[in-house]
Order: C-alpha cells, then structure tokens, then sequence
C-alpha cells in the first residue's frame, strides 16, 4: 500500500480494539449473549462457515458497516474464500442496494484482499 492508500481490513479492526474493549466491560452480559449467538449462527452446519462467511459479508455491504466488513472479509479469507466468491457475494448486495453497494463492495473486495494477503504470507 502506498501513503495516500487506505486499509478496508486490518486498520479498521485495530481501530475498533481499545473502544470495543471498553464497551465490552460495561456491558458484559450484552458481549456474551452476542458472542454466543454469532457461535451459533456461524457454526458449520447445513451451510458451511465459508458460505455463511460470504452471506455476512455481503449483509456487511448491505449494511455499510465497516467494522463488519473487515471482520467478516478476514474470516471469509481464513475459511478458504476465493477473489470470485467474495465478488459474485458482493455483486449480490450491489444488486440488492443498488448505488451504496458499489461504494462499501469495493470496499469488502479490499478488506478481503488484505486479509488473504496475510494468510497467503503466513
């Protein structure tokens, strides 16, 4: 990445740590409820984590969070997701939302590209 570039995946995570970590001291029943129902939900099972994956970081581009996407881009990149499989993800949502999707899908396309980088180097 040059100077002028901006990360979609690692920097918005690490911006997120100390103010996540706050909040989740506050309101600790709240985190845990949240952490055990995105176990659930993300859990293999009739879908796959890789396909549930995809689904989330579409809804990421939907919803326009970034925080959301770069979670989601980096555990899509872990479960094995392609370049292709996040791009037709993401060409749903800019189908779904029309203009906003393809500001924040070019967006999730980064964050995933950066956190498959790091995988592939590790």
């Amino acid at each position: 990445m040059t100077e002028h570039d901006h990360s979609h995946g690692p920097d918005v995570l690490d911006g997120l740590k100390i103010p996540s970590r706050d909040l989740r001291r506050l309101i600790p029943d709240v985190y845990a409820g949240y952490v055990a129902m995105s176990g659930a939900a993300m859990a293999d099972g009739a879908l796959d984590v890789k396909t549930k994956e995809l689904m989330a970081l579409a809804i990421s581009v939907s919803k326009q969070c970034d925080g959301c996407m770069a979670s989601h881009a980096r555990s899509a990149a872990k479960a094995g997701a392609t370049d292709g499989e996040v791009a037709e993800a993401i060409g749903v949502a800019i189908m779904m939302n029309g203009g906003p999707g393809t500001v924040y899908g070019p967006r999730a396309l980064a964050a995933f590209r950066e956190f498959k980088a790091q995988a592939d180097d590790a």
